[in-house]
């Protein structure tokens, strides 16, 4: 447990927050398909991280990691057999994202995790992969992980996919399909979320030089036969890790900049800054970093559909807001490392303010919080938006405070620079 010290903060402060989580499990993917060497800068070290990446050694890549940068030997895209179980923890972009690309192979994979992990959704995933001819299936029958996938008649083909739990099932499907023989035509049931992140996708292809179309986000097309792009690429600072701190300053009324994340951002979280200036915030928007500068704050509609993983931070700052705000279209939430939108309702409670879990989005009334010792679920995220509260609430105290080693595992360190 850590008690969030209230003393004064900067009146203005700058912050370098890690490499994008995003970003840096598709790149390192991207990389591990292709056939030579790639090196990764600014690459994000987490416990997540660092699962895709073993994941990846088990499954015939070369990984070596030095602090912030990769050296990756690819494996052609085409993976070696493993005869143990890929543990995957409750990284829910490892599982879903590596299911896919273990289809590459020509033998069982066992993709596991955590209890938690074998209770989050992945059957959808798993149906469009058996669509195009894989073995793809729920270990338990659950339609969760254990998934037991093999992809040895699998050519690729044509495949209508359900993306309304989550984005990464597509994302799954776009970074395996160059290396099928026939490549992979996919139509998108409509509900599509986080769509933010099917863009870095496609961005991601397009740096590794693949080739593919698109009709919005209703059909993509990704010619099989194609070579991933050995090379040097550099993973964009996080924005969700941004949201922390623009959240800060909007809080304690100060000015806080955030280096490396930009306005032309692919990341939805960018988009954060853009909900706190509705909330009353002046931001600033430079090539080099967003700041945001606290204001009189004031109660949102908003939906949070593409940027559901800022959610519990607004959800903290609305708590100083005054009136209401109402957080919508963020239903898949409920199946990540927690049910967010229950854990943060259930937390403001603690804290004598009136939040309500509407089973798709969040209603809180904003007003004088109070301290309370803030329960995390082993949720990154709880741990970093309910910190922000500490800055001006006497008594704030976070339990299991190393559940932020999951994505940001210098968060602490990098909290307190905002002290003077």
């Amino acid at each position: 447990m850590i008690e969030i010290k209230t003393k004064p903060v900067r009146e203005s402060s700058v912050i370098e927050v890690p490499g994008s989580k995003s970003y840096s499990h598709r790149i390192l993917i991207a990389a591990a398909l292709a056939g030579g060497s790639c090196r990764i800068t600014n690459l994000l070290r987490s416990e997540d991280v660092d699962l895709t990446a073993k994941a990846l050694e088990q499954m015939g890549a070369k990984v070596k990691i030095d602090g912030t940068v990769a050296e990756v030997y690819g494996m052609s895209g085409s993976p070696s057999p493993s005869d143990k179980e890929i543990y995957l923890g409750n990284s829910g972009t490892s599982m879903r994202l590596l299911t896919g690309i273990a289809c590459l192979g020509k033998t069982d994979y066992v993709l596991t995790g955590t209890p938690r992990m074998q209770q989050r959704p992945l059957q959808e995933l798993l149906d469009g992969l058996t669509q195009i001819g894989a073995k793809a299936v729920s270990k338990n029958s659950t339609g969760c992980p254990p998934a037991i996938v093999n992809g040895s008649a699998m050519k690729g083909g044509k495949m209508t996919l359900d993306c309304r739990v989550s984005s990464q099932y597509l994302s799954s499907v776009l970074l395996m399909a160059p290396c099928t023989s026939d490549g992979i035509e996919v139509n998108v049931i409509p509900g599509l979320v986080s769509k933010p992140y099917v863009d870095l996708t496609l961005e991601i292809l397009e740096r590794f030089g693949i080739n593919f179309e698109h009709k919005g986000y209703d059909y993509f097309k990704i010619p099989g036969g194609q070579k991933y792009m050995p090379g040097e690429y550099r993973v964009e600072s996080d924005a969700s890790q941004a949201s922390y701190f623009w959240g800060s300053a909007a809080i304690t009324g100060t000015s806080v900049k955030v280096m490396g994340v930009s306005a032309t951002s692919r990341q939805g979280d960018a988009k954060f800054a853009d909900v706190l200036e509705r909330m009353g915030c002046t931001v600033i928007r430079e090539a080099d970093g967003i700041t945001v500068k606290g204001g009189k704050l004031k109660g949102v509609d908003v939906d949070m559909g593409d940027m559901p993983d800022v959610v519990p931070t607004l959800g903290v700052v609305a708590a100083f807001a005054e009136g209401e705000t109402i957080v919508r279209n963020v239903e898949h939430l409920k199946a990540k490392e927690s049910d967010r939108l229950a854990a943060v309702a259930t937390e403001l409670n603690k804290m004598g303010i009136d939040a309500t879990d509407t089973g798709t989005g969040l209603v809180i009334k904003g007003g004088k919080p109070k301290a309370a010792t803030i329960e995390t679920y082993d949720d990154h995220r709880m741990a970093m938006c309910f910190a922000m509260a500490g800055l001006v609430v006497p008594g704030m105290k976070i339990l299991e405070e190393r559940c932020v080693e999951k994505s940001f595992p210098t968060y602490w360190e990098v909290f307190e620079r905002l002290y003077k």
